[in-house]
């Protein structure tokens, strides 16, 4: 029951108790039908839910640990798991890698931060000025956000064990795939409002001007922004920008949201993306190759709730807000 937390287990054995489906209740917590199955049986044979005793090192950390881990670092995103290590309360013996590797599992992998010049703080703090009284109900709810997302295969480490009989060594449901060089992974495109979603676009090798326009825009984006209110917003990648782009834009009458260089922290759906990579690696199954990954997040991004969607949006006053009190800088968004 890796996958759901103690309290998630006592919640669902509850609804099961209740008389709700194993279905339903697996779809409240994104988690496979057979997981709440395997609950079940499980409680019915122990009393409890708790995992039943492993074989091997017992964990480094606790429940407590690991919830003072994720907060910690989910507060201020630049933290260094040596700094938990240290802020930790209570005696313990934890590593750095410990840390890593609690928040690997909370979704969180370390990055460079982008680095903010003098002229970037001041187009931050000069956009959120002009944007400090736009209103949900006036103006987000009319802007499509837009951008592009790199998902890497997460390969497993070459010591996955198949159970076989002594004669198939060789059978085809007994021989592991080669794995992808260097892992590789997939880039979609993606844009969501208040009120729905693009599909989730597979966008294959060096995406530039004429394939931006041709691939993504023209049978995508045009068909959402269908109302003359509705605003489109991008990044300032290149083929964003290129004048190819620009006049595709301008000649089928798009008004574009201005955006600000270096501030994915503004766009509502840097958030979407990180909660996309998160149900696909709690799937029960990982994706085993390039076109597994590609149907999961397809698969995943279609059943995200548009209620989700509509709060991460509603939050743009508060990123307008955050972005001018801290005069351009980094905001917790």
């Amino acid at each position: 029951m890796a996958r759901l937390s103690r309290e998630d287990r006592q919640i669902a054995l509850g609804r099961l108790q209740a008389g709700q489906s194993e279905s339903a209740i697996a779809r409240h917590f994104h988690v496979s039908q057979s997981t709440i199955s395997r609950l079940w049986v499980r409680f019915q044979a122990t009393g409890s839910v708790a995992d039943l005793p492993r074989a091997g090192r017992p964990r480094a950390t606790t429940a407590a640990h690991d919830r003072f881990i994720r907060l910690r670092h989910l507060r201020n995103r630049f933290l260094s798991a040596s700094s938990s290590v240290q802020a930790l309360p209570g005696p313990h013996r934890l590593s750095d890698q410990t840390v890593r590797n609690r928040l690997h599992e909370a979704g969180l992998r370390a990055h460079r931060g982008a680095v903010l010049t003098r002229r970037h703080r001041q187009n931050r703090v000069q956009w959120g000025n002009q944007h400090l009284r736009w209103t949900v109900r006036n103006h987000w709810r009319h802007v499509w956000f837009s951008d592009e997302s790199y998902f890497l295969l997460q390969r497993h480490d070459g010591r996955r064990r198949v159970y076989r009989r002594v004669n198939e060594r060789y059978a085809p449901n007994c021989v592991d795939e080669a794995p992808v060089h260097g892992g590789g992974g997939v880039m979609v495109w993606g844009a969501i409002n208040t009120a729905g979603r693009s599909t989730l676009v597979h966008v294959q090798g060096r995406i530039t001007a004429q394939r931006y326009v041709e691939e993504i825009l023209r049978p995508h984006a045009l068909p959402l922004l269908a109302d003359q209110d509705d605003i489109f917003q991008q990044d300032n990648a290149r083929p964003h920008t290129a004048r190819l782009t620009t006049q595709f834009l301008t000649d089928h009458h798009v008004q574009v949201l201005p955006w600000p260089s270096m501030s994915p922290d503004m766009n509502p759906i840097e958030h979407l993306w990180d909660e996309l990579d998160i149900r696909v690696r709690r799937r029960e199954e990982a994706p085993a190759n390039h076109r597994d990954l590609l149907q999961a997040l397809q698969e995943e991004w279609d059943t995200i709730p548009q209620q989700d969607i509509r709060h991460l949006i509603q939050s743009m006053p508060r990123r307008c807000r955050a972005v001018v009190a801290a005069q351009g800088s980094h905001t917790p968004y």
